[in-house]
């Protein structure tokens, strides 16, 4: 642990004295730096609203929700500074600080990310709400590999004749709401993503969590393919608990979209197919008050969503999503209220 809090002190510390001057953008990406002084680094504001209504079959209910209203802020300070903060005004209801960061570039190759974010891991969790596929997150973005976290974050592109990018980091371990708590363990996590040829991702994953006092260990590996109409995806989540205090955990998904460019009205209407899945998992905090061990808290299920995105605007990323889902339990099983066959219509506008 002391070496790799000296090896991430050294790489704070040799930015600090990089003579490059790298124009980047919060997300890396390399903007015209003459361009960025002019401007005087005018900050920039952009923003997601999602609004659904969602029919339970089942229940024989229904109901409306504003699923989310992020707005962020972004810009730099710098050529080679760059910032952002996101809040979200709406997450089901209730209003959450999500990204609060500050990033440098020191080189072309080399970012380094400190303060609140989401921890690099897995694919689909890390997709915002408007890159989002369907209306509803797959089980490993949801349930088993959505991790938010304090910490700092180190970015690497290696300069290879495959292109790949290294993410690695260490974090609280606390969540986003307990960041006084001192701690004399941290959190792990990295991801390596290979690009072997064009439209072609492969990533893997690995992260360690010890939210209370069990430690939890998780290995992810996944893959797209992007051809022209076709976007074909899969993952599968592997999750293990030290001192056996729980079952391995196991989750998969996958999914294919297909787009079909429209003339009138819409930009193009996508078609989607997704089956995903996940056996019993803990999320390592609640226990049995008689034994002591853990106890289930997402119970083992499979789900079959079929859907049609509909795009309507350029100027604005604006979709309408209409996806049904059809939940499969384990004899004995209890569903959660809102895990259960669902009809989803969802109005997603990106600005």
């Amino acid at each position: 642990m002391r070496k790799t809090c000296a090896f991430l002190l050294a790489a704070i510390l040799s930015s600090s004295i990089a003579a490059q001057a790298v124009g980047n953008n919060e997300d890396g990406k390399k903007i015209n730096k003459e361009k960025l002084e002019k401007a005087d680094y005018m900050p920039e504001i952009h923003g997601t609203i999602r609004a659904k209504y969602e029919y339970q079959p089942t229940m024989g209910a229904g109901r409306f929700e504003v699923r989310n209203a992020r707005v962020s802020l972004t810009g730099n300070v710098l050529p080679a500074v760059a910032y952002k903060a996101e809040i979200d005004l709406s997450d089901e209801g209730e209003i959450r600080m999500l990204d609060a960061y500050a990033r440098l570039f020191p080189t072309e190759s080399l970012t380094i990310t400190a303060g609140q974010m989401r921890v690099p891991f897995t694919i689909d969790a890390h997709r915002s709400p408007h890159e989002q596929f369907f209306a509803n997150r797959s089980f490993i973005a949801k349930q088993v590999g959505n991790v938010r976290d304090v910490g700092l974050t180190l970015g690497y592109e290696l300069p290879t004749a495959l292109p790949a990018k290294i993410e690695a980091g260490l974090y609280n371990g606390t969540g986003l709401t307990r960041q006084q708590e001192w701690r004399k363990v941290v959190n792990y996590s990295a991801k390596a993503q290979l690009f072997p040829a064009e439209g072609v991702n492969i990533s893997l994953s690995a992260q360690g969590i010890k939210p209370a006092n069990t430690w939890m260990r998780s290995y992810d590996i996944g893959a797209y393919y992007e051809n022209g109409r076709f976007h074909i995806e899969g993952e599968y989540l592997y999750k293990q608990y030290s001192d056996n205090a729980f079952d391995d955990v196991h989750a998969v998904n996958t999914f294919i979209n297909y787009d079909l460019p429209m003339r009138k009205v819409f930009q193009k209407v996508s078609f989607l197919a997704r089956y995903d899945m996940m056996t019993d998992q803990s999320d390592g905090i609640a226990t049995d008050p008689d034994s002591g061990h853990l106890i289930t808290t997402d119970h083992k299920r499979h789900r079959l969503t079929g859907g049609l995105t509909f795009s309507l605007s350029k100027a604005f990323r604006t979709d309408l999503r209409l996806n049904y889902e059809k939940y499969f339990y384990s004899s004995g099983n209890i569903p959660k209220e809102s895990e259960q066959d669902k009809v989803v219509l969802e109005l997603m506008v990106r600005f």
